[in-house]
């Protein structure tokens, strides 16, 4: 019987051990750059995290929330460690079933609410089962800005051009404001048949985030209008391309 107990002890010690998998946590925060955090203002950012050696889809989602504590994130001086997010920051949390430390890629695809400034992210991150990473999380960086054009023909056919300009997280772009309108040029470029017919630059209004111009007249016909802002203090830009007709009024 001895012998019998020694050799179902000897194949128990042999035989390989069952991994289970671990419950993960994994916060993912996505962070407009010199900014805030995108949240449900701006229709919030598909994230996909991926085992980043294989392909496979371990979480989906979006970051739901607010975009987080101005005072804390662009005013107050930071020391290292200290966090910039609270329970209400924007954030996908998800959980992970991992059997081994796994290196995950994250896809950050935003903001959503905004698709013709939508813009992909990515980044890799090793998670270790078990180990949560919670608190202010995995924060990736989406740089640009969001641009919305309009072309309106008056009657006399002068044609207006505005574009509303704000950043990723929708934090507002005012003058003197912690975005300051004087720090964002705002080019209008029109082609016509892939030809440069026009460009105009676009001033602050004074209404937040809104830039103007009149267009020179221009033949009726169907053009190119492409908006690009940039950010003198930054490397945050916004391009937005459309098709218009010029020559046409109520």
């Amino acid at each position: 019987m001895s012998k019998l107990l020694a050799l179902v002890a000897a194949l128990l010690l042999a035989a390989p051990l069952a991994v289970r998998a671990e419950p993960t946590r994994v916060m993912v925060r996505a962070q407009a750059l010199d900014a805030k955090f995108i949240g449900d203002h701006m229709g919030g950012v598909a994230i996909t995290l991926k085992d980043a050696r294989t392909g496979a889809v371990l979480a989906k989602g979006l970051t739901r929330g607010g975009t987080g504590d101005t005072q804390r994130i662009m005013r107050a001086p930071r020391a290292r460690g200290d966090s910039v997010t609270d329970a209400a920051t924007a954030g996908f949390e998800a959980v992970l079933d991992l059997k081994a430390p796994t290196l995950v890629r994250a896809e950050a695809t935003g903001p959503m609410g905004k698709p013709g400034s939508s813009i992909l992210v990515t980044s890799s991150l090793w998670i270790i089962p078990g180990r949560d990473v919670l608190g202010e999380g995995w924060i990736l960086t989406l740089p640009g800005l969001v641009v919305e054009p309009n072309a309106k023909t008056s009657a006399d056919g002068l044609v207006t051009l505005t574009a509303k300009v704000s950043l990723m997280c929708g934090c507002p772009i005012e003058s003197g404001g912690l975005w300051d309108a004087a720090n964002y040029a705002v080019q209008a470029r029109l082609k016509k048949n892939g030809r440069p017919a026009a460009d105009i630059p676009l001033t602050f209004t004074g209404r937040t985030g809104e830039y103007a111009a009149t267009a020179p007249k221009l033949p009726p016909g169907r053009y190119v209008l492409r908006v690009v802002a940039t950010d003198a203090k930054t490397a945050n830009a916004g391009v937005s391309e459309q098709r218009i007709t010029l020559g046409a009024h109520p």
